[in-house]
């Protein structure tokens, strides 16, 4: 399997108190803290916009709202496309160290 055990439990139970996601501190899982800032990202744009619910952002993405909901938990590890679809659906970067949408190409 990618990314080995570390993948048998969720990211938000590599934070020191799991309970305090997103906003937890990280205890020695790289990949946590990157779901995590995602996770801090998506629920920021969310509350930016009060219109927009997980159901439509499902509908708007193609991504579905269980997933959206375990990724703002820290429940789930995200993959790629759905990152991506979530950045094209926002029009906003959610990976850290993006400082636009990467995955909108014209």
């Amino acid at each position: 399997m990618t990314g080995g055990r570390a993948r048998t439990a969720p990211p938000r139970n590599y934070a020191v108190d799991p309970e305090k996601w997103p906003d937890a501190r990280i205890n020695g899982e790289p990949a946590a803290a990157v779901v995590q800032t995602i996770a801090r990202r998506l629920a920021a744009a969310l509350g930016d916009r009060p219109e927009l619910s997980l159901r439509a952002l499902a509908a708007q993405s193609d991504v579905g709202r269980q997933t959206i909901g375990d990724l703002l938990a820290g429940a789930g590890w995200p993959d790629v496309l759905t990152v991506c679809r979530l950045e094209h659906a926002l029009g906003l970067a959610l990976w850290p160290g993006s400082d636009a949408t990467k995955c909108v190409h014209d």
